[in-house]
């Protein structure tokens, strides 16, 4: 199951977000006090299911789907705080991070709140361990190539799994906010490090900066449409190759958060000028966005 897993996953671009919470909060479980819900707030991770086309945000206090109108619906009522995501396939989901205290698969008393590698197969409504439960907290997550690889927060790991099971250390002692894997090349990686992008061209084995490269804060890479990066500061670049040169596309409407490149459309989840999240969608490689999602006033 997991080596065709894999094959389909070449066909999905990495979706990746900023190294995001706090260390103090992530050693929590995500349900929040009392009884009024947080929504869509701190986006970690953005897809596309191919089942239905519908658009799935995971965020510090659950997964919600976004239909094309109307609300935004909370997943199986979970808190879980998604930390790395990634849709695979048809209603196939890979996700991490931090148990909701109320779940009683993956909250588990006495041991560390950590999701290791968790899998859905029915678009998110349940959830199954597979494997580093309780040891391993990946902020990003990429399947391709008939691999898993993702980057592990706590012990600031880069891991290489071909069977969701059992994990490969490429690397270790190393802070990354997100990184693409080439959709050509399984050993050729795009990063985003503490003082700008960053290049492996061994898997993961090693880093390197990457020269000439804007400061790049989320990067994603798509087989038609080459690689895309945006900074801190909300601009966006693409360029057909990690060498460049990279081109100045567009600004983003608000801080960045996540970053989804999805067939002909870019997708951005961005903190607002008032502190809100919202959801953005370009058609014309980010010339221009129209608003996908916003949270209520």
């Amino acid at each position: 199951m997991a080596s065709a897993m894999m094959a389909a996953a070449g066909l999905v671009t990495a979706v990746l977000s900023l190294a995001a919470c706090g260390s103090d909060r992530d050693q929590q479980s995500s349900t929040p006090l009392g009884s009024d819900d947080p929504g869509v707030a701190h986006v970690h991770g953005l897809g596309i299911d191919p089942a239905d086309g519908a658009l799935y945000a995971a965020t510090h206090t659950g997964i919600f789907v976004l239909p094309a109108e109307g609300e935004a619906t909370r997943l199986a009522d979970r808190y879980q705080d998604t930390m790395g995501f990634t849709v695979v396939g048809p209603r196939h989901f890979l996700g991490s991070g931090h148990p909701d205290q109320q779940d009683k698969v993956l909250h588990q008393e006495g041991t560390p709140p950590l999701l290791g590698l968790i899998e859905s197969t029915d678009a998110g409504e349940t959830w199954q361990k597979q494997s580093l439960f309780g040891e391993a907290d990946f902020h990003s997550l990429v399947a391709i190539h008939g691999r898993v690889y993702g980057y592990e927060a706590t012990g600031s790991r880069f891991l290489v799994s071909t069977d969701m099971k059992t994990w490969e250390r490429r690397s270790e002692g190393i802070t990354l906010g997100g990184f693409a894997v080439s959709p050509s090349d399984p050993e050729l990686v795009v990063a985003t490090g503490q003082t700008g992008a960053v290049r492996s061209n061994d898997g993961g084995r090693t880093f390197a900066p990457l020269a000439d490269a804007p400061p790049l804060a989320l990067v994603a890479w798509d087989t038609a449409r080459g690689l895309w990066g945006v900074a801190a500061d909300r601009a966006v670049f693409a360029a057909t190759t990690p060498a460049g040169p990279w081109s100045d596309k567009g600004t983003l409407p608000g801080e960045p958060e996540a970053f989804l490149i999805a067939d002909s459309d870019l997708y951005a989840a961005v903190m607002t000028s008032d502190g809100r999240t919202a959801i953005y969608r370009s058609s014309d490689d980010a010339a221009t966005w129209q608003l996908r999602y916003r949270d209520p006033d």
